[in-house]
């Protein structure tokens, strides 16, 4: 109903601003009652008006518009003369339009309106036609149409008298017309065809609908402002020049607030915040005017499904989530022709025919999925198909076979990086050219164009289950939130669509946990093996830091994760995207750049060219070792690295690692109650929480402000931890253990010198929530079995990008 709603809204508006246009046009048209233009421009308006009036189901709309456009239609065809009174009708039937329209604003339907006078009046002038056998002299015509503005105007002043006689000017043939039109008590008042008699006459006709009248006057009247004066047409050009002034404005507020930050003087302060409060607003409001839905481009898709379908004659479903999404009306036209090829494709390679998928035990119809949905700060657009999937051994051999890729090489890969070489310049797995795909193109076009506007494509398949292909797009290329980064005394900034956290070491910790693995560094990262790149090296400069703190921002493109190694952090701030020049681009290293609040000018680093370097840089040996070392990593139990955390009356409970998304802050107060449960809303979910204190009987302190909060999400369901201190990491690796345990727990070891319980996971989700496994009952083993949905990131509760001390 609410997809409904908008095109009836849509309908009235662009109605409403036809009708005006339709007034000026048909007293033009008496002017120059020969212009097949203008003729044909009325025609198809009314054409548009009717056909859309059908689809909507709104019948007197449709039947009145109907009658006009017969009447049009042998106008335009000079099977009729447009005469003074036949003008004066189709106003009328303007008129009847602009009221239906009118009640289906104010109650959803046409209400009591009456077209039946309008739909008589329009098919008699229709019939009083004596001139329209015979062609008429043009000079003849404007004699004829004077003697019947005089015959019309002697009736109008007669109208009251009892027994009114016709004129003898006016021909005998019309009146018989008229005659059952002088049945319905609106006909005999014929409007005169100058406009201010057609607007007093107009409310004869529909008398009927007194009802509607007053409302709008009233409640009508504001709906019909709600409706058809809301919105105006602007060009786009002018939005695109209100952008860049709004741009050159963050640029100056993000100055002032610098210089401001530096001062003492109090009011300054206070209006240097008020200034940029407004300035965000206003960025916030120029970009939501080119903001559009993708349905926009979405809407075109169906009709490629199903003809593709036909051609193939494969049975497809078409299913669509996040219609609404919205995004820059300039990333939309630039995901068009991308996402319409992965669309394509998904029908021509993804899903099988209907014989196959009987034999694979599928249902004959196969289903193509596109979802689109908001994710911190971009637009996550998925192309999904329950089709053959994509089989890495087949890929693999295709790769070979082209000389893309070496056996030994091949041999060395994982599926994941196997999937990404259908990315590769002139790379297809289709058994014959087609004119739907096969050509050796596409794909690659598909993931330079995305990376074209910052974005990223990832494929994950199942061999047999279905292909996804997930698109992350900015919301927008004119403001994006950055981190500024130095480097050898230079400034860069790193889009934070692609930042998914910073590690901070010290030299003394620097020094153990930068490795090297198969001659390259590596980071341990909670148990990942991390491939590092160090800035200094790519750009070749050197780096002005010597005290051995590293500082890696944790970078992800192409569904691979890296650490990019910089000098210092400065800070983040929202930057404007400037373009730059040829030379530059050719690098192949920056997207952009831009002027940072103190007028220094930064490079704006393009993170999907330095993941590529870092993954090139690994040659077949690293990885070789990196996939040793993280398989050695994954079995040794021994070191499972646990979060230790302090739970009140000197007790310490430890974590298994891997049990953890992420840990919040949380304000006390923003703890609410469902019965007799403690629940918190978060990312716009309701979370319940457990109290580990109270679950286990410590009963720690009960009037902090801050709560920590440890968040354990699998299979879209999440539970809150809530503990009294996040104390540390720390391997578990010759930790001495004891099966000396109580409720809720699974045993004892003594770790970083202390004896410190080992938490019960699983028992203390269950108690938080007692259906969290009941949604997939495959997961029932310990919870730290289960792989978490999102690397843990330590961040307070709704502050992006905090610095981590591991």
């Amino acid at each position: 109903m609410d997809g409904l709603d908008d095109i009836v809204e849509e309908f009235l508006v662009e109605s409403h601003e036809n009708l005006d246009q339709l007034d000026s046009d048909l007293v033009a048209l008496e002017q120059e009652p020969d212009s097949r233009d203008r003729l044909s421009s009325i025609f198809r308006t009314i054409h548009t008006i009717k056909g859309t009036s059908g689809f909507l189901a709104f019948q007197r709309l449709e039947e009145v518009t109907h009658v006009g456009e017969n009447m049009l239609s042998r106008l335009r065809d000079g099977a009729l003369a447009l005469t003074p009174h036949r003008t004066s009708v189709l106003l009328r039937m303007v008129d009847t339009v602009r009221s239906l329209l009118t009640s289906i604003e104010a109650t959803g339907g046409e209400g009591s309106v009456d077209v039946s006078a309008v739909v008589a009046e329009i098919s008699a002038a229709m019939e009083d036609s004596p001139a329209a056998a015979e062609p008429v002299e043009v000079a003849a015509e404007p004699v004829a149409a004077v003697a019947e503005v005089v015959a019309e105007a002697s009736v109008e002043e007669r109208a009251e008298e009892p027994a009114p006689e016709p004129t003898a000017e006016l021909p005998a043939p019309a009146v018989e017309p008229l005659a059952p039109v002088a049945e319905v008590p609106a006909a005999p008042a014929v409007p005169a065809p100058r406009p201010a008699p057609v607007a007093e006459a107009a409310p004869e006709p529909e008398a009927a609908h007194e009802e509607a009248a007053p409302s709008s006057e009233s409640g009508a009247g504001q709906a019909r402002r709600a409706v058809a004066d809301s919105t105006i047409r602007v060009d786009v050009d002018l939005l695109d020049e209100l952008m860049l002034l709004v741009g050159e404005l963050v640029l100056t507020r993000n100055q002032i607030v610098q210089y401001v930050g530096r001062s003492n003087d109090t009011d300054l302060v206070r209006a240097s915040q008020r200034l940029n409060l407004i300035a965000s607003e206003l960025q916030e409001g120029v970009m939501k005017t080119r903001m559009q839905p993708i349905d926009h481009i979405w809407s075109k898709l169906p009709r490629v499904v199903r003809d593709l379908g036909l051609q193939l004659q494969k049975s497809i479903r078409l299913e669509m989530e996040g219609r609404e999404t919205e995004l820059d009306k300039t990333l939309l036209e630039a995901v068009k022709d991308p996402l319409t090829h992965l669309v394509r494709n998904s029908v021509d390679h993804g899903i099988e025919t209907p014989e196959d998928r009987r034999k694979a035990g599928k249902p004959a119809e196969g289903v193509l999925t596109l979802r689109a949905r908001h994710e911190s700060g971009q637009v996550v657009v998925e192309v999904a198909d329950d089709g053959a999937g994509i089989d890495p051994a087949k890929l693999g051999a295709k790769a070979v076979e082209r000389g893309l890729v070496t056996q030994e090489a091949l041999n060395r890969m994982g599926p994941q990086d196997v999937l990404q070489m259908i990315f590769l310049p002139g790379f297809s797995t289709a058994a014959q050219v087609t004119n739907v795909s096969g050509r050796g193109v596409g794909m690659d076009v598909v993931k330079t164009n995305i990376e074209a506007i910052g974005g990223t494509i990832e494929v994950e398949s199942l061999p047999g289950r279905g292909t996804v292909c997930r698109l992350r797009i900015p919301l927008t290329l004119a403001i994006v939130p950055a981190l500024t980064v130095e480097c050898a005394g230079d400034r860069y900034a790193i889009p934070q669509i692609s930042l998914q956290e910073l590690v901070s070491l010290d030299a003394e910790k620097a020094a153990n946990a930068v490795e090297e693995v198969g001659g390259a560094p590596v980071y341990r990262l909670r148990g990942e093996l991390l491939p590092l790149v160090r800035l200094t090296d790519v750009l070749g400069l050197a780096s002005d830091r010597h005290d051995g703190h590293v500082v890696i921002a944790v970078l992800r493109s192409e569904g691979r994760r890296f650490g990019l190694v910089v000098d210092r952090v400065i800070n983040t701030e929202e930057i404007v995207v400037k373009a730059v020049g040829g030379q530059l681009k050719a690098i192949g290293l920056y997207s952009g750049a831009t002027v940072l609040g103190d007028g220094t000018v930064a490079l704006i680093l393009d993170v999907q060219a330095l993941a590529r370097r870092a993954l090139r840089a690994e040659t077949g040996e690293r990885q070789e070792s990196r996939a040793t070392a993280l398989q050695a990593a994954a079995t040794d139990a021994e070191r499972q690295r646990m979060l230790l955390a302090a739970i009140g009356g000197g007790r310490r409970v430890a974590i298994p690692l891997d049990t953890v998304t992420r840990l919040e802050q949380v304000r006390t107060e923003s703890v609410e109650r469902v019965g007799n449960r403690e629940v918190v809303q978060y990312r716009g979910a309701i979370l319940p929480i457990v109290r580990l204190d109270r679950h286990l009987g410590a009963y720690g302190e009960s009037d902090r402000e801050v709560l920590e909060v440890i968040v354990y999400s699998d299979h879209g369901r999440s539970v809150a931890i809530v503990v009294e201190e996040i104390l540390d990491i720390v391997d578990g690796e010759a930790a001495v253990r004891s099966d000396i345990d109580d409720m809720g727990l699974l045993g004892s070891a003594v770790l970083g010198d202390k004896v410190t319980e080992l938490l019960d996971v699983r028992a203390a989700i269950l108690a938080a929530d007692p259906a969290f496994y009941s949604a997939h009952p495959a997961a029932l083993t310990h919870p730290s079995a289960l792989a978490p949905v999102d690397p843990l990131s330590v961040t307070p509760h709704g502050v992006p990008g905090s610095l981590l001390e591991v």
